[in-house]
């Protein structure tokens, strides 16, 4: 079983991965800009959700399937990108009104649950980090399953904390800039979108 100190020292290298701003952080931040924080928490809702599924795939014993199916992620990753650009320009050529999108919340809310899941999937770095890095703190010898669960878990809740609060003070900060300038608020939330799909597109999964 993890002892303390192996299960410290993943949680601050865990914490250094997740602060660092990657398409996950990009789209939490445009969507609680634009709509609020309850769209960047939906978004960390789907993310949260994709985890899970990997966590369960690699205590599953199911590494080595990830590892082979190099080119069902590689096209995901390309629509996951040319999604994100799309809604990106979308925002840019809107003349004001799409920050009134949230008025639907049940459908919208949907929309944002799966975007994030999509692009938790689309983002080499998660996949890598899950098939490479949680197996280097596995005791040897002792449930391989559960030690990857327990891990996993704690990524999530790291995960969860630091994504909802960039998601929490994104959204206060659109909702002051609003009332100012609804258009440039919407630009700035698709550069956002767009910057997180070049980045995803342009990021390599290691061989």
């Amino acid at each position: 079983m993890l002892d303390v100190t192996t299960w410290l020292t993943f949680v601050a290298a865990s914490t250094l991965l997740v602060v660092v701003p990657g398409p996950t952080v990009t789209v939490i931040i445009a969507n609680s800009l634009r709509t609020g924080p309850t769209s960047g928490l939906m978004n960390v809702a789907g993310t949260q959700a994709g985890l899970l599924l990997m966590v369960g795939v690699l205590a599953a014993g199911l590494s080595t399937i990830v590892a082979s199916a190099g080119l069902v992620f590689e096209v995901l990753r390309i629509l996951g990108a040319a999604y994100l650009i799309w809604l990106g320009i979308k925002m840019w050529r809107s003349d004001g009104r799409l920050g009134d999108a949230a008025a639907g919340p049940a459908r919208s809310r949907t929309r944002y649950f799966w975007q994030g899941f999509l692009v938790i999937w689309s983002n080499p770095k998660a996949l890598v980090f899950f098939g490479a890095f949680i197996p280097q703190f596995v005791t040897p010898g002792a449930n391989t399953a559960l030690q990857v669960v327990l891990l996993g878990l704690t990524f999530m809740a790291i995960a969860a904390a630091l994504d909802g609060a960039y998601a929490v003070a994104a959204g206060k900060t659109g909702a002051l800039l609003s009332r100012r300038n609804i258009r440039w608020l919407e630009r700035l939330s698709g550069s956002f979108l767009i910057g997180g799909g070049i980045w995803l597109a342009l990021t390599r999964r290691p061989a």
